[in-house]
């Protein structure tokens, strides 16, 4: 007998309703309010826990059964779209669903959504030199250059977790960057006499 127990987080939320999960999956493209392929909305929803695998493969496709969500084609790539009925029972009926189960599949997709900007806009990359290896940090809007930034670190080891560090939060570490640059000021030096030697 196959062990489905691996399927299951000791964090995901109890939703096996189909038709909740239904609201639910509505709900959160109403929101989010951008394109979004199959691959995509199946991470959101069951990466972090957030739904079943199973109970949300079965909703989505009574879904585009039904023609609440259809697929649509754009630049060679397949994006959900939902339908007026839709967008309309999303806003009236989110309530069945409880709050933390939509604060938690929108709190997913917008990380998801960050980490894909992350991903373009910035690069990190390891370079071994004689004596340890440099840390490069590339972060772009567009064509435009951000911050170009070189970090020493002694071996890899340590360069493999400064970049895993820095693509944690890369926006957060531009800014605190930035605001170590702008509050940095001219060293004072504070003399103190030594009165034994």
């Amino acid at each position: 007998m196959a062990n489905f127990d691996k399927y299951i987080t000791p964090n995901m939320l109890n939703l096996t309703d189909t038709y909740a999960v239904k609201i639910l999956i509505c709900y959160f493209l109403r929101q989010i309010n951008r394109p979004i392929t199959p691959d995509q909305l199946t991470d959101i929803a069951t990466n972090d826990g957030v739904l079943n695998y199973f109970v949300f493969m079965e909703a989505m496709n009574q879904m585009l059964e039904a023609g609440t969500i259809t697929l649509e084609e754009r630049d060679g790539e397949q994006y959900y779209v939902l339908s007026p009925i839709a967008k309309a029972g999303a806003d009236d009926f989110k309530k069945i669903v409880p709050k933390s189960f939509r604060e938690r599949i929108l709190s997913s997709g917008l990380k998801f959504f960050a980490k894909l900007k992350n991903d373009r806009d910035v690069k990190v990359s390891l370079t071994e030199q004689n004596r340890g290896y440099i840390v490069n940090c590339l972060c772009t809007d567009g064509n435009m250059v951000l911050m170009d930034l070189k970090l020493f670190a002694p071996d890899k080891e340590q360069a493999t977790m400064l970049a895993d560090k820095i693509m944690l939060n890369p926006s957060d570490f531009y800014g605190r960057i930035l605001d170590f640059a702008i509050e940095n000021e001219e060293y004072n030096p504070d003399p103190k006499e030594v009165d034994e030697l």
